[in-house]
């Protein structure tokens, strides 16, 4: 492979976390809209008058250029396109948490294009102030369906249709079974779900079961691991 086909430029991306590399560099994991996750070396990042600082921005949409084929490739340039409000308050930790589930689950070099438009979708709603709304939920759904654990929404692992009077239970990797028939899983109303694969969340009580059965189902996922998010989550509601 030549290495002009080992260039890349001009890609969309996000930089999901950046962490020193000898006195002067930093590696950077970004998020890419057609390349997926990856680890780039920004040599000299790190220096006081380096163009860099002021350009790689958490939350920022970036376009960013690279070579190399190892695991590491090597940043050429980057750019700060601007165009969306910085993240404060509960909006700012919102936006760790997506990035550090991006970081856990998301295998790299693997493009997700669509959970990248989603990721984008859900940093513009918070940087307009909203902490609960549908971009966030649709971001973790999309995340579990590109991971290859999409949610069976509308109709019970036997396949008939989801009644919105009914309780049923959430089965992990499976869907859901009437709340009569098991006594496993996450107990959730048919209209919460339904709700939920509607992206529609007026109903205060789907809002609630909806962001529980997200967090059982992701938990699942991280192999139990806590998120280091949520831990602050938790403890700011312990002050």
């Amino acid at each position: 492979m030549t290495a002009a086909r080992r260039r890349i430029d001009d890609a969309a991306a996000f930089l999901l976390h950046a962490y020193p590399y000898s006195e002067t560099s930093l590696i950077l994991e970004v998020f890419s809209r057609d390349h997926g996750r990856l680890a780039l070396l920004a040599r000299g990042a790190r220096r006081p008058r380096s163009a860099l600082r002021g350009v790689l921005l958490s939350f920022q949409p970036l376009e960013l250029g690279w070579f190399g084929s190892g695991e590491v490739k090597t940043l050429a340039r980057a750019e700060w396109l601007g165009g969306m409000a910085f993240l404060r308050g509960e909006g700012l930790l919102l936006g760790y948490y997506l990035n550090e589930l991006l970081l856990k689950l998301l295998p790299r070099e693997d493009a997700h294009t669509a959970l990248f438009d989603a990721y984008a979708g859900a940093l513009v709603a918070l940087s307009g102030g909203s902490v609960e709304t549908a971009e966030l939920r649709r971001f973790e759904k999309t995340l579990l369906k590109e991971l290859g654990y999409g949610l069976a929404l509308e109709h019970d692992i036997a396949g008939k249709a989801l009644e919105a009077g009914v309780r049923y239970r959430y089965q992990v990797e499976h869907g859901a079974v009437r709340e009569s028939e098991s006594d496993s899983g996450l107990i959730v109303r048919g209209k919460t779900l339904l709700d939920l694969a509607a992206d529609d969340y007026a109903d205060s009580r789907s809002l609630a079961e909806s962001k529980q059965l997200m967090r059982h189902l992701l938990s699942h996922h991280l192999s139990g691991q806590m998120l280091q998010t949520r831990r602050v989550f938790i403890e700011l509601q312990d002050v």
